[in-house]
């Protein structure tokens, strides 16, 4: 059955949710944001602790960040996976500071090109039990989907399909999956993308990206058929938003 996964996002040191594909648009910048929280990272994690909600996730969006995340996973210890400029030189420190799972990203990757040889580094660093490899993608101009590194700037030659995930699956413990084209746009989730990764399944996917209602877990949860669990984001209520409360996400799954 699809579960809610909560998530807090940081980025300058702050608790924020944030329009996620114009980091580019500002240069690389501020991007545009949604909500900046008058709350510590510490609050949200307590509450996500408080309510057995599992297997969220902390993203550190650029530098200033390691203060609040660490707050946020020394608060709830093992509850929440960590992420942004993860290497196998920092992954161990985080995982000793409670972090569940480090999620990465751009390292497996050399330029644009994705590194079998970085993969297997940071494998050999953490295992694969508590790794989370981040494919978040971008649409392509050509059709289907392609990584996106570094804050969404930069478009990789890893695409998303069967055939990455099935070559991936055995380097880590999930995937977590973000369509930043309508990331923190509330207009809807990214349909077809949730279909592919929906008929997949071989290992806990989790998506984020345009969720804005109730009703999206339930399409997601049909369209799945419950193999793929979900992030709501900019649509939550804790995080400013008017289309699906977080007492909805909770009760969803105590289903």
């Amino acid at each position: 059955m699809t579960q809610f996964r909560p998530c807090i996002d940081l980025h300058d040191g702050l608790v924020k949710q944030v329009i996620g594909g114009t980091f580019a648009e500002e240069g690389g910048g501020a991007p545009i944001e949604n909500f900046v929280s008058e709350r510590e990272s510490r609050h949200y994690a307590q509450m996500y602790r408080n309510d057995n909600l599992v297997g969220g996730h902390v993203i550190m969006l650029g530098s200033g960040n390691e203060e609040s995340a660490n707050d946020a996973i020394k608060e709830y210890p093992q509850g929440l996976q960590l992420g942004g400029g993860i290497t196998p030189q920092n992954a161990t420190r985080w995982l000793d500071r409670g972090a569940s799972h480090v999620i990465v990203t751009s390292y497996i990757f050399d330029g644009s090109n994705f590194s079998d040889e970085k993969l297997s580094s940071m494998v050999k660093a953490v295992g694969k039990d508590r790794l989370v490899i981040d494919l978040s993608c971008r649409v392509c101009p050509e059709g289907g989907w392609k990584v996106a590194k570094d804050r969404w700037q930069t478009i990789t030659d890893l695409p998303i399909n069967y055939e990455t995930l099935d070559k991936l699956c055995g380097s880590c413990a999930e995937f977590l999956i973000h369509a930043a084209d309508v990331e923190g746009k509330c207009e809807g989730m990214d349909t077809d993308l949730v279909k592919l990764l929906g008929s997949w399944g071989k290992i806990p996917l989790t998506y984020a990206g345009g969720v804005k209602s109730i009703e999206d877990l339930h399409k997601i949860d049909e369209l799945s058929s419950g193999c793929l669990d979900v992030t709501v984001g900019s649509a939550l209520d804790i995080f400013g938003g008017t289309g699906i409360s977080y007492t909805e996400c909770v009760e969803w799954n105590a289903r």
